[in-house]
């Protein structure tokens, strides 16, 4: 394997390449967190790219072969875990990460779960299928990260609750792209919403839909809300550096949710983002939530956060595995 420090400058590259807002977020982080959380990220984003044939991201490439390059993950990601060299630096970073902070093929399985899901191409009937997804693809990744941060992986009520955060944030990123989704021939709205909707899938983008699509968008976002809502209660309880980056990722990420809701019909036009002087504010204000929930004990209490419709327990094993 390659050193470790060589790993994490490879795995910094690929962050900073993958996601600004996340890298950006990172930086808050001890160093040793950081480091960790960059190298996850790295394993993240090389099965993704594997299961959709990309390079970090953007268009998806030719999907013959999905199917193989399905296996090829599960196999880099078993010699991971089992100690040896993968012989891709992704994978070699997950090697590490995972002697490092106990991370097993519990874990990992139930994120590669998302991936085998797109790669059979597989879209949710219900509004539980649809956030099972969201489990696999990304609470199952806020998982790894809480355990990457030093929670306990005993301590359920908080592995939940990131697990709350990845699928807020998921949400978000579904309600933004629904329109390159479609493209693609993917769709993540549950079937049944477009049923009661009165919308074909195939016409989902259709001018004459669109109203339709708004209000399932909007229900949508209000979704994110509560699992956003719920995921602070958790992010409270971290050290102040880690707890100060999950608030500012929770809060970028947030934020494209809600400008998706806001814009309404016009959310299409062009992808949703956010500023770099909106990423400052938002910094700030996760430092100052922070600081007041560390130094002054000022938190929002679970008693005060409504209850997310469904928690990672019946999430992990909604739907069927492939």
């Amino acid at each position: 394997m390659p050193p470790r420090s060589a790993l994490v400058e490879a795995a910094y590259g690929s962050i900073r390449r993958g996601s600004k807002s996340f890298a950006t977020a990172s930086q808050l982080m001890g160093r040793d967190v950081r480091e960790r959380v960059w190298m996850l990220y790295a394993w993240c984003r090389a099965c993704d790219d594997l299961a959709d044939a990309q390079d970090h991201g953007g268009a998806l490439g030719d999907q013959t072969g999905a199917d193989g390059r399905l296996r090829e993950i599960r196999r880099l990601t078993a010699l991971a875990l089992g100690g040896r060299g993968a012989g891709r630096e992704a994978f070699d970073c997950l090697g590490v990460v995972a002697a490092e902070c106990g991370i097993g093929a519990v874990h990992t399985g139930d994120v590669i779960a998302g991936f085998a899901l797109d790669t059979n191409g597989w879209h949710p009937r219900t509004e539980r299928d649809m956030l099972a997804y969201c489990y696999h693809v990304a609470g199952a990744v806020g998982v790894l990260m809480a355990l990457v941060m030093g929670v306990d992986r005993e301590d359920a009520d908080t592995l939940n609750r990131a697990s709350d955060l990845g699928i807020a944030f998921q949400l978000g990123n579904i309600a933004r792209d629904i329109a390159e989704d479609h493209a693609a021939g993917r769709i993540y709205l549950p079937t049944q919403w477009l049923e009661e909707a009165g919308v074909a899938p195939e016409a989902l983008m259709a001018p004459e839909n669109r109203e339709a699509l708004v209000a399932m968008v909007a229900r949508l976002c209000a979704m994110a809300g509560r699992y956003e809502a719920s995921a602070r209660v958790g992010a409270a309880r971290l050290p102040l550096r880690s707890q100060w980056s999950v608030l500012a990722a929770a809060g970028i990420y947030g934020a494209i949710a809600r400008k998706v809701a806001t814009k309404r019909a016009r959310a299409w036009d062009a992808r949703v983002t956010t500023s770099r002087p909106e990423k400052l504010g938002l910094l700030l204000r996760a430092g100052a939530q922070a600081a007041k929930a560390r130094w002054l004990g000022i938190m929002p209490h679970p008693a005060d956060v409504a209850p997310v419709p469904y928690g990672r327990g019946v999430l992990a094993g909604a739907v069927a595995r492939v």
